[in-house]
């Protein structure tokens, strides 16, 4: 048995990017703020039950 992990190893170990994280925002990524241009929007659950972003930069909301 090998003294550590990486002793009985033939060769360069392999090692896998690490993954990110998901981000709740992963499907509107690619939303930018009309007013700040700022790609840090969120999206909302807007009067009426109707879809609205926010920009947590400049706090404008559009829908």
């Amino acid at each position: 048995m090998p003294a550590s992990i990486l002793d009985g190893a033939d060769g360069p170990i392999a090692v896998a990017a690490p993954r990110r994280a998901a981000s709740p925002f992963a499907a509107i990524a690619h939303l930018t703020c009309p007013s700040c241009g700022s790609s840090h929007v969120a999206q909302v659950l807007g009067d009426n039950g109707g879809v609205s972003y926010v920009c947590t930069a400049c706090g404008r909301s559009w829908s």
